[in-house]
């Protein structure tokens, strides 16, 4: 699950300034889905849906959380069951790598969730270069806007970022996959890019010659991504495992074009809009040992399923 990723800024949505490959690679060795939708066009109670499978107003989650370490009601309601809970249960190893936003109290962890395995930060977003991580426990962080400089969270231990952050998430979801491909299990690979702050490193800035401002550091920052993708592909395909795995990708909601120069066409809004590109994303699903590839699939689709 990418994170406030535009509608057409994926190569198989129509984008051509910023290739994604590896994503794409999962569109046309599976199922794209023109009409898939999320539940809410902000990010935490898409992502509440999403681990549910049940609308927020069944339950009280119809607005982003703030972060608050103190408060238990301030994320996803103890009496919901994840998708984590029912997988865990019937055998699954099952992770979260990246983006939490469903309470940053002790009781809402994802290890109380169902999730045997963490990495990742508590809120809503995050810095991407070790340097500015400059808090290192999370209940030490006041507010969002502290959280997004707290250090990484390994279970319940912190952890220092040796690097820019996507690639930090992209390398624990391959050392999860090699760690556990022998049995099966679940990964929520939860980045939390391109969300704001637009921030990408000088090898990602460098493929986007032609493109200036906003719409350079974020095509950068969907570049290292894909890249991530690719290395999970890689990854899968090593272990044997790749024909055996469903894989889905998505965005938790649209783009906020107007921040983040990210592009919705040719939907009208964007991300906290109602309009469709508020909550119509890239969506598409590979599993080669039920899905033919090369499939477009035009009818309504919904994370909550």
């Amino acid at each position: 699950m990418a994170d406030d990723l535009g509608y057409a800024d994926v190569g198989f949505n129509g984008c051509t300034d910023i290739p994604t490959p590896h994503i794409d690679s999962i569109a046309s060795g599976g199922v794209r889905f023109r009409s898939g939708y999320v539940a809410y066009p902000v990010c935490g109670p898409s992502r509440a849906a999403f681990i549910t499978g049940r609308y927020g107003q069944r339950y009280g989650f119809e607005r982003n959380p703030q972060y608050q370490t103190g408060d238990p009601l301030m994320g996803l309601s103890r009496s919901e069951t994840t998708l984590a809970d029912s997988l865990s249960a019937v055998g699954y190893r099952c992770g979260i790598v990246g983006k939490w936003h469903l309470g940053a109290h002790e009781t809402l962890h994802p290890l109380a969730r169902g999730f045997h395995d963490f990495f990742g930060h508590l809120g809503g977003g995050h810095r991407y270069f070790p340097g500015e991580l400059t808090i290192r426990e999370s209940t030490d962080a006041e507010g969002e806007a502290e959280s997004y400089r707290t250090w990484i969270l390994k279970n319940h231990t912190p952890v220092e970022p040796k690097q820019y952050l996507t690639n930090e998430f992209s390398d624990a979801a391959v050392d999860f996959i090699n760690e556990h491909a022998d049995q099966p299990f679940f990964l929520f690979l939860s980045y939390n890019a391109p969300h704001l702050p637009l921030e990408a490193t000088e090898k990602y800035l460098q493929r986007f010659p032609q493109l200036t401002g906003k719409r350079k550091t974020y095509a950068a920052m969907v570049s290292a991504v894909d890249d991530g993708v690719g290395d999970v592909l890689t990854a899968l395909r090593q272990a044997d495992i790749d024909d055996d795995t469903l894989i889905f990708f998505l965005s938790d909601n649209g783009g906020p074009h107007l921040k983040n120069a990210s592009q919705n066409t040719p939907l009208k809004g964007g991300k906290s809009d109602v309009w469709e590109g508020g909550y119509r994303v890239p969506f598409a699903a590979r599993y080669p040992r039920a899905i033919p590839a090369g499939i477009t699939f035009d009818q309504p689709v919904s994370s909550l399923d």
